[in-house]
């Protein structure tokens, strides 16, 4: 026990508070960032015990090198058809996502979320599951709609909250939800879609299917409650689902050091509950895409959960309410030692002679000719600030199988007050001789 007299001579107490390396004016420098060369990051068993693989969650998984050439253990190994498809992939959501953006900043949509230079960590994951297990996204995950056939048309309805948004304009924008994809309705609320995941492995785990469930979620909201009560119940229970954590170094404008970001990695949070864990190169899609795929064998087969860290970097502002270049260097992206994931492919496929730069370029035109034709169509259903595009009543609907009585009386006494302000005004406007 410390006396009085030696505590005196103790140094006081420091608070750290974690600050990234880089502010608006600075010259970004991730030349202190560990990239490990293709390969020394083995592919353990897919049965393998998470005890014996906890090394993983400090690697990182690369397939493609820098200059776009595959290697390696983790190598996928897929037919150049299937890499084109990706590449499509990717290039029709950057597109997507451009012509939205613009949408927004010119009124026609209230909000916005792009996931520029994140695109492979919804994609090549997207490809790898089966088209029916279940989706639990955050708000970054458009691409796996797209790669499972989801309308665009039906994506901007919703985006624009008009006529025809299938969601009746009840959820912010972006904030998709489909069923028949087997994608649960996104949440504002972080990391909520995590334990709602691992509930819906359970069931499945329960009932003797063959569906895994995938979640994401971004590096800060691994900070939240709900993370942590989720990967509990996972462990315990052993359900079939991969944890996504999506590290692009940004939660809004708190950088992945308020999170924990400068103690360990990400993929370490998963070791403490015994849930395997492994760390991959977000920017990487042959590599995201064999991460996916081993989770996947591992938990369609009963070993259990699995953890991936996808380590990669928002290439543009958290969202249209947001303002990067005040709280971040300039060039930060343009000096990300992982690239560009749609640039990579492209190259890794031009390599293997599959592709070149003239067809890339056509590919592109056709794609930004296709979203706009679909925007043009989208827009002729509605946009923001032309009235109100749903029923009034709607907005009582679809909550009870049968409607709580008071609510049925809000509703009648909504509609009738409705009538009555369309009743006057109407007859204002016969007296004005209108």
């Amino acid at each position: 026990m410390l006396s009085d007299l030696n505590k005196k001579n103790l140094p006081g107490l420091n608070l750290h508070i974690p600050e990234p390396k880089f502010r608006p004016g600075d010259t970004a420098d991730f030349s202190d960032i560990v990239i490990e060369d293709v390969g020394v990051t083995g592919r353990p068993d897919e049965n393998s015990a998470p005890i014996d693989m906890q090394h993983m969650a400090t690697g990182l998984i690369r397939v493609l090198d820098m200059d776009g050439v595959a290697s390696g253990p983790w190598d996928p190994t897929l037919s150049n058809d299937m890499k084109l498809k990706m590449l499509h992939h990717i290039m029709k959501v950057r597109s997507f996502d451009d012509r939205m953006f613009r949408a927004q900043r010119q009124g026609k949509t209230s909000f916005y979320m792009k996931c520029t230079g994140e695109e492979a960590t919804s994609i090549a994951p997207a490809m790898a599951l089966a088209d029916d297990d279940m989706i639990f996204p955050s708000y970054r995950q458009q691409g796996i709609l797209l790669v499972r056939g989801y309308p665009m048309l039906d994506m901007m309805n919703q985006i624009y909250s008009n006529r025809e948004d299938s969601l009746k304009g009840r959820q912010l924008p972006i904030m998709y939800s489909s069923s028949e994809h087997s994608f649960f309705s996104i949440s504002g609320n972080l990391a909520t879609q995590y334990p709602q995941a691992v509930g819906w492995a359970m069931a499945s785990a329960a009932k003797q299917d063959t569906r895994i469930a995938a979640t994401w979620c971004g590096e800060g909201s691994t900070a939240e409650g709900d993370f942590h009560s989720a990967l509990t119940f996972a462990t315990v229970y052993n359900a079939p689902v991969i944890f996504n954590v999506v590290n692009n170094q940004w939660a809004i404008s708190s950088f992945s050091g308020i999170a924990g970001g400068e103690r360990a990695t990400f993929a370490s949070r998963g070791l403490g509950y015994g849930i395997a864990s492994i760390r991959v190169d977000g920017n990487d899609p042959l590599a995201v895409y064999a991460a996916t795929e081993w989770a996947a064998n591992r938990a369609r087969t009963n070993n259990g959960p699995t953890l991936i860290e996808h380590f990669t970097y928002r290439a543009e502002g958290h969202s249209t309410s947001d303002d990067p270049s005040s709280y971040r260097a300039a060039e930060e992206y343009a000096k990300w030692p992982l690239g560009d994931p749609m640039e990579r492919l492209k190259a890794h496929l031009i390599g293997e002679g599959a592709w070149d730069e003239e067809r890339h370029q056509a590919l592109k035109k056709a794609m930004d000719d296709e979203v706009k034709a679909t925007q043009k169509q989208a827009e002729k259903n509605g946009i923001l600030g032309h009235g109100m595009h749903q029923e009034f009543e709607t907005m009582f609907e679809d909550v009870f199988e049968q409607m709580p009585w008071h609510l049925k009386e809000q509703m009648d006494m909504s509609l009738a007050e409705k009538v009555s302000k369309f009743s006057t005004k109407n007859k204002q406007k016969k007296e004005q001789g209108q």
